[in-house]
């Protein structure tokens, strides 16, 4: 059982990006969440933990998720309303986003007691990990995980509009990473954040997954070695999931931490390139299934 412990939100689309007044399509998203039904899609036995609020915006998350075949018995409802997220949609289809968060239902996430026996990996990141007292509460599971020896995945998934001190949050990342088995990040946060895959690795991962884009990905693993591949051509419609779906796709390969150790990072890379690549293609975030990708798993 992999934990995908984070938020969920509805992303607001523009349908016609050249329009800034045009109409918006409700979307399910959010990180952890779409990493969350990636995992179901791909056939990997997943559960989602966080609190989602009771009106019909979360009603429609939970029915996705449920969907896709993932375990939301960890789920903590609320009557507090649904995060937005605004996009804005680049002539590349690289998505922008503007929040609407304050008194929503994911930021009041607690600590469970536990998570179901069985689980082998949890994957946190993305604004749960930024908007407080939520913040706290999953900073606290994923310590508690590692500390118990589950792979860790953590995707920060920089939002800079949602971080008021970037050097606290800086600080703050890299307390997180002596707890983190999987660094996965795309270029972008990277640079944000400072720092390279090397000092990264030193501080804790056993490996580094920087996303390229449209140049591709590279693994950087403890013992030196690194792995690129190049990104499959596809005609972008928007980028929106597309590193959740990595997400996945790299849990769906290395779901524990002895899978980590041994893993064949030429094949997990192309996998996970090939499933971003259909998520692009499509509007909005919607990952592929295992079928869909017709690749061997």
């Amino acid at each position: 059982m992999i934990v995908v412990a984070g938020e969920s939100l509805i992303d607001l689309v523009p349908q016609h990006p050249e329009d800034p007044l045009g109409p918006l399509a409700p979307r399910p998203g959010g990180g952890p969440y779409n990493t969350a039904v990636a995992l179901g899609r791909l056939g990997s036995g997943a559960a989602f933990c966080s609190r989602v609020s009771a009106d019909g915006f979360g009603e429609a998350l939970l029915g996705g998720l449920r969907a896709a075949g993932v375990d939301t018995s960890l789920v903590q409802r609320g009557p507090e309303p649904t995060t937005l997220a605004v996009a804005t949609l680049g002539p590349d289809g690289s998505a922008g986003y503007g929040f609407y968060a304050d008194g929503t239902a994911d930021r009041l996430f607690t600590l469970p007691h536990q998570l179901p026996p069985g689980t082998t990996a949890l994957a946190l990141g993305t604004c749960s990990l930024v908007l407080e007292p939520g913040a706290t509460a999953y900073e606290a599971l994923l310590r508690r995980e590692s500390s118990r020896g589950l792979l860790t995945l953590l995707d920060p998934n920089i939002r800079p509009a949602l971080i008021p001190d970037p050097d606290a949050y800086r600080a703050r990342f890299r307390g997180w990473l002596p707890y983190v088995s999987l660094l996965k990040l795309s270029e972008e946060d990277a640079r944000w954040l400072g720092g390279t895959p090397e000092e990264w690795l030193a501080a804790g991962p056993a490996a580094v997954v920087v996303t390229r884009g449209s140049s591709g990905l590279t693994a950087y693993t403890a013992d030196g070695a690194v792995h690129a591949v190049a990104a499959e051509r596809v005609e972008v419609v928007d980028t929106i999931g597309a590193g959740d779906t990595v997400n996945a796709a790299l849990l769906h390969h290395v779901p524990s931490l002895s899978a980590l150790a041994t893993a064949d990072w030429p094949r997990v890379l192309r996998y996970a390139a090939k499933a971003a690549a259909l998520t692009c293609a499509r509007e909005g975030a919607q990952p592929p299934t295992s079928a869909q990708l017709g690749l061997p798993t």
